[in-house]
């Protein structure tokens, strides 16, 4: 066993066993590089990558290969999961070298953690113009013995095209946000969805983008775009059923390789499904459907029975690999069906499925993915839960047992506003464990958030995205519940976010706490691609903060960084997805609705608010009596009878008291209106 052995992130344990020395990212590994004068071999990956996986038994389980790595280099491992600014670093130097990033990530540098050489999948034997890692290896080592100088030039380039490449996007023209600016991102956004499809490009691989998905739907609300309208719920009708939904167990797998949404990479990540729950949610409000349902439903089963810890925290990922091979668990074929299903029941589903011989997957397997609609509901749901039982008996995909404080407020986002829309309290109250989770166990005294917990013991210090995205859930979670306790907690982590991440100079985000030591170069959190950029969330959190507390520094700063983005976001709207829900709220002026009344009158106003799509409005409720919560006194102190409050640019419209005259209040927000 190498260095790896106790330390709890399993994907550190997947490599505990080889024959490499390898050593997790900290003070014992970098001394050494330093105290040896050895460079570093730096291997990034996670603990649901496939090809992470692929490497490591054809290199890393090489005896041979592992020798020259052991005597030439300090071989180091991260979880970019546990470091996600390492990883962003380094991803930097494939991009400068004109590579595309991804994982295994393979960077060797100095002692001086400055790197000279990276890739990423390196295979056993030359191909597709890339060596192989034993000849890579081997060649490395013998240059830095031989060359040295010239590898400590070219880490020097790298160390100046990193300081750049760090703070790509913060050179933009502040300037103030319009609807027409939105509408100018919406229909380069539009621009590229797959009209047969869904999803953005005509071509795979297909990510599902839930936050560029949301903005389409802003968009529509706000210009009328009926193309934008479609292409989302087009985008997500095609996904429920396609294969990259889990059509038997469940939540949603990575992407898929193909155009359709068929044949997935089949890892599961807590942060799409997260993601995707709220999308559907949306997509009721704004044409509701049977379907959006049921896959929210399934989701939701998905995360209670595989994913949530005895302390109510989520997990966070479950690998694409069983018994050695990608997809196994997922998969069947006519001869499986029929061991488990009665003649008729078998035929029903491979016909809907599309099950046959061929397969449409390796070695004549089948992914699930509708193919046919079936009038037979209740032999269909039957036969489906036969299936999902026969499964159970399969060697299961691995689980990544750790608990991340960002991924948790992504999916306590989710369950908060999906058990508004579709009426499942149970789901908030799902949210609230995992919140209560979280704030206790990965909370320090001082307020600040530890990033994970593995094995009951909190570690690293947390990243940006793990206070935006914990803000974020909290809101939502106050507004669905009227606890105040998350309301004060998502303030208190935003305040203190300000004082550990925000570069005054810059008028930016850092990804990783001011005076991260182990960090060649300062980074930046800025892009939202699978999941949001905490400079995001957190944003969304100020703006629902502003409108729920009335206190206008959350907005100036909201307003900051927004303005300050502004001409990257315009150039660059699918990379910056979540930001644009931001600058969409922002235009709404910290919009806010209160209901005030009786419990009896503030659910009949509830059921209004819960179907209507108001995505730019925050909720609070009082009922007449109750004590009023210091966070939210200078908001509710000017609510004094009962009905529903709707205010704006912190100005307030008269009270309604009935439903109909709520529905009539709200309007302008949630139909299109032509800008």
């Amino acid at each position: 066993m190498n260095h790896l052995a106790q330390e709890p992130s399993p994907y550190l344990r997947q490599h505990a066993d080889n024959p490499v020395e390898w050593y997790p990212w900290g003070p014992e590994a970098l001394a050494r590089a330093q105290r040896e004068d050895k460079p570093v071999l730096l291997s990034v990956g996670y603990s649901a990558c496939h090809w992470c996986h692929v490497m490591a038994h054809e290199s890393f389980e090489n005896p041979e290969i592992a020798r020259v790595m052991n005597e030439q280099f300090i071989n180091i491992k991260v979880d970019r999961e546990e470091r996600p600014d390492v990883d962003q670093l380094y991803q930097g130097v494939v991009q400068l070298m004109g590579r595309g990033g991804g994982w295994p990530l393979t960077i060797f540098m100095t002692p001086a953690l400055k790197p000279f050489y990276g890739g990423t999948y390196f295979p056993p034997e030359p191909r597709h113009g890339l060596p192989s890692f034993a000849a890579l290896v081997e060649g490395i080592g013998m240059a830095w013995k031989t060359e040295r100088s010239e590898l400590e030039k070219q880490a020097e380039t790298f160390e100046q095209g990193l300081t750049e490449y760090a703070s790509i996007g913060l050179d933009g023209t502040p300037g103030t946000w319009t609807k027409a600016d939105l509408q100018t991102a919406a229909r380069k956004m539009t621009a590229r969805i797959d009209p047969t499809h869904g999803g953005f490009g005509a071509s795979g691989p297909k990510f599902p983008n839930p936050m560029n998905l949301s903005f389409l739907l802003r968009a529509w609300r706000r210009t009328g775009d009926a193309d934008a309208r479609m292409g989302a719920l087009l985008t997500l009708e095609k996904m429920a059923l396609g294969g990259v939904h889990d059509q038997l167990g469940g939540g949603f797998h990575r992407y898929s390789v193909d155009e359709r949404w068929l044949v997935p990479h089949f890892e599961k990540m807590l942060y799409d499904t997260a993601q995707l729950l709220h999308v559907y949610a949306e997509a009721q409000q704004v044409a509701p459907r049977p379907l959006w349902g049921e896959v929210a439903e399934r989701a939701v089963e998905w995360l209670e029975r595989e994913m949530t810890a005895p302390g109510g925290g989520f997990f966070s990922a479950q690998d694409a690999d069983s018994e050695g091979e990608e997809g196994t668990f997922f998969v069947w074929t006519p001869r499986q069906i029929d061991a488990v299903l009665s003649l008729e029941d078998a035929a029903l589903v491979k016909a809907h499925y599309g099950i046959t011989a061929a397969g449409n997957f390796e070695g004549g397997t089948t992914v699930l993915a509708v193919n046919a609609p079936i009038a037979d509901r209740v032999s269909l749901e039957r036969a489906k839960e036969q299936l999902f039982e026969a499964r159970h008996q399969r060697v299961a995909p691995g689980l990544d047992d750790k608990i991340l404080a960002g991924w948790n407020g992504l999916m306590i986002r989710g369950l908060a506003f999906a058990a508004r829309v579709f009426d499942k309290p149970q789901w908030a109250a799902l949210a609230a464990r995992a919140a209560d989770f979280v704030l206790g166990a990965m909370r320090a005294p001082d307020g600040t958030l530890f990033r994970s917990v593995q094995r009951g013991e909190a570690r690293h210090p947390g990243m940006l995205e793990d206070y935006g995205d914990l803000a974020a859930g909290l809101v939502a979670l106050a507004q669905t519940t009227s606890e105040p306790k998350y309301l004060e907690a998502a303030e208190q982590l935003v305040d203190a976010a300000l004082e550990r991440f925000w570069d005054d100079g810059r008028k930016a985000w850092l990804a990783a706490p001011k005076g991260t030591k182990d960090l060649l170069v300062p980074t930046y959190a800025l892009h939202d691609n699978a999941f949001p950029s905490g400079a995001s969330t957190l944003t969304e959190a100020q703006l629902a903060l502003t409108a729920m507390t009335s206190k206008s520094r959350h907005l100036e700063r909201a307003t900051t960084y927004l303005e300050r983005m502004k001409e990257e976001l315009l150039d660059n709207p699918l990379g910056f997805g979540h930001l644009l829900l931001c600058a969409d709220t922002l235009l709404d002026g910290a919009a806010e609705l209160t209901l005030v009344g009786s419990a009896e009158s503030i659910a009949s106003l509830q059921a209004v608010v819960d179907r209507t799509y108001l995505p730019t409005v925050a909720l609070l409720r009082q009922v007449t009596g109750a004590p009023v919560p210091e966070v939210t006194r200078e908001v509710l102190s000017a609510r004094i009878g009962s009905g529903a409050y709707l205010c704006q640019h912190f100005a307030c419209q008269r009270p309604v008291q009935s439903p109909e005259a709520l529905e009539k209040l709200l309007a302008p927000l949630t139909r299109p209106s032509p800008i």
